[in-house]
């Protein structure tokens, strides 16, 4: 129990349950009687064979409404009726015995709730005395009436969820006791509140505060903390994303970040490709597509990037942002980017939206990709083709977020040509007559 408070007034343990002759009192209440060691489990009977019971007027009492953590008390104790939510008297002589040998009287039987940020916690069976100064909870009967354990610490104590260890209340004890912190000066009251709003909020379904608050307005009783209410299951069943933050940030200058990814087909193209993997500069939203048999060619396809880059640019790449993505974060890769002194940013687990740009350009490509399959009426195994010219138009097309300068212009200095654009899928006739097997065969 809690130290630095007189035994005659904290009942220290043994708080075991007596009549006036001295004798157990057994087999009677409907309370959580205290255990006297080598005893059975003593309870508080509904009458008394023996003796008037004492029922002290109101201004007997002299207990404050504060609660005290008790490792050591048998029983929830409280110097005042009007500290429980409900309270019964008790029509019996028995008496409470503290450690001290001295006994204190029962007037009352009831039960109160304990302060909890989520599911309701109750005390059951509390015990009643005016002689008592300091209300106390019976860690024991606390873990025994509710799932929950309790921890103490040098800075206080935390009760929690036994099954998800989540915590249920906190209280900071700057003394020698542990007082249970509420937001007025009784447990009942607040606790009241909020087990109402916690019984409606589960009757109706568990809806959100913004429907929840108008019919609870409209019952005959007031709810107050309906703001303050917190569901445990509401968080395991509706939990959201927060949004992520738009970034603003863009390259100075080409190859200072390039973003890559690799997009999954489900129809195998006529030359057996399964993948592509794309790469964007950050500065001047340059695109490149190559299509792949494996996702495993990523790496021989970065490699041969690399060399792209160092010998028609001059310029190295100073760091490249993926997803999480097995293709990527291998060892050959990291070797790659080390050699290379490149930085090697990766996304969180299941978090693509840290690579939005690479995410972006791929829809915009897959978007290209399948309208010019459509619209040149050519089956889907011949996406390779469609791809390459999808990144070849998107590369000289003006981009919106660059000022409306192709990412061609802003690449290589130089405005794009629109002079040889033909629709994808047009009619052509090829020239054959080179090969043509005599002068009479078709020319084209």
């Amino acid at each position: 129990g809690p130290s630095g408070v007189p035994a005659h007034a904290t009942l220290r343990p043994l708080c075991s349950l007596w009549d006036a002759s001295g004798r157990w009192v057994c087999g009677a209440p409907a309370s959580a009687g205290a255990v006297r060691p080598g005893s059975p489990t003593g309870a508080l009977g509904p009458r008394a064979p023996n003796g008037p019971p004492h029922h002290p007027t109101p201004q007997q009492y002299t207990g404050g409404g504060d609660w005290y953590m008790d490792t050591g008390a048998t029983a929830h104790m409280a110097a005042n009726p009007g500290n429980l939510l409900a309270a019964h008297p008790v029509h019996t002589v028995a008496r409470i015995t503290v450690g001290d040998g001295s006994s204190m009287p029962i007037t009352h039987v009831g039960h109160a709730a304990f302060p909890s940020n989520s599911m309701p916690l109750y005390l059951s069976n509390v015990l009643v005395s005016p002689d008592i100064i300091k209300n106390l909870v019976s860690v024991r009967s606390l873990t025994r009436e509710n799932p929950v354990t309790v921890e103490f610490d040098m800075f206080g104590f935390s009760v929690k969820d036994a099954r998800t260890r989540m915590v249920l209340h906190r209280c900071d004890s700057p003394d020698e006791l542990y007082p249970v912190h509420s937001s007025t000066s009784s447990v009942a009251a607040p606790m009241a509140l909020s087990a109402g709003v916690d019984l409606w909020h589960a009757r109706l379904g568990h809806p959100n505060i913004a429907t929840l608050r108008p019919i609870l307005r409209s019952f005959s009783f007031t709810c107050n903390k309906i703001d303050d209410h917190t569901c445990h299951a509401c968080r395991l069943g509706k939990h959201v994303r927060l949004p992520f933050s738009t970034s603003s940030h863009v390259a100075s200058y080409p190859f200072e970040l390039i973003h890559s990814d690799v997009w999954t087909s489900h129809v195998a193209s006529n030359t057996g490709y399964l993948y592509y993997l794309v790469i964007l500069d950050d500065f001047s939203h340059y695109v490149w597509t190559f299509p792949l048999r494996r996702k495993s060619d990523s790496v021989a396809t970065l490699t041969a990037f690399y060399s792209y880059v160092s010998t028609q640019f001059g310029r190295p790449i100073h760091a490249l942002q993926t997803d999480n993505g097995e293709e990527f974060d291998n060892l050959a890769i990291r070797n790659l980017l080390a050699t290379h002194g490149t930085i090697f940013r990766l996304t969180c687990p299941y978090t693509s939206q840290q690579n939005g740009r690479a995410e972006r350009v791929l829809r915009t490509l897959n978007d290209c990709v399948r309208t010019l399959l459509f619209h040149a009426n050519v089956p889907p195994r011949f996406w390779p083709g469609a791809l390459a010219t999808a990144s070849l138009l998107i590369n000289i097309r003006p981009c919106r977020t660059r000022g409306n300068f192709a990412p061609h212009h802003l690449l290589f200095g130089t405005p794009p040509s629109y002079a040889e654009l033909r629709i994808f899928g047009c009619l052509c006739y090829p020239r054959i007559a080179s090969t043509a097997p005599h002068k009479l065969a078709p020319r084209s």
